[in-house]
């Protein structure tokens, strides 16, 4: 069996490491072993935040409405009860781009719902 130097493969991992961390602060872009701890923390905070991203846009879509709808004397909470009970199936997304971008067809489209 012929004699395996492992220099090559451990010098490609470390600078794949390095370059993963770079624009990291101190020690952390510089030093393999700070490196590479750096880099699964990094990981797991992205992992975990790609998740948390959405519940915070959730967040901010009902916030959006909330003072949108507030304008014609609704809250969110009556407004969503209002488009479930009328089985109008658009989700929070669309409405607070519809009161952000078009203020005008949303005014309409809250006056609609609250006709009937």
């Amino acid at each position: 069996m012929t004699r395996v130097k492992r220099g090559v493969t451990a010098g490609k991992r470390r600078k794949n490491v390095l370059k993963l961390t770079k624009g990291f602060r101190w020690r952390r872009k510089s030093n393999y072993r700070a490196a590479k701890e750096a880099m699964l923390k990094a990981g797991k905070y992205a992992y975990r935040d790609r998740r948390a991203k959405k519940r915070v846009m959730r967040s901010l879509w009902i916030l959006r409405l909330n003072n949108a709808v507030r304008n014609f004397g609704l809250t969110y909470s009556k407004f969503i009860k209002i488009l479930k009970d009328k089985k109008i199936k658009l989700d929070r997304k669309v409405l607070s781009q519809m009161a952000m971008e078009n203020p005008k067809i949303f005014k309409k489209f809250v006056e609609e719902i609250k006709k009937k």
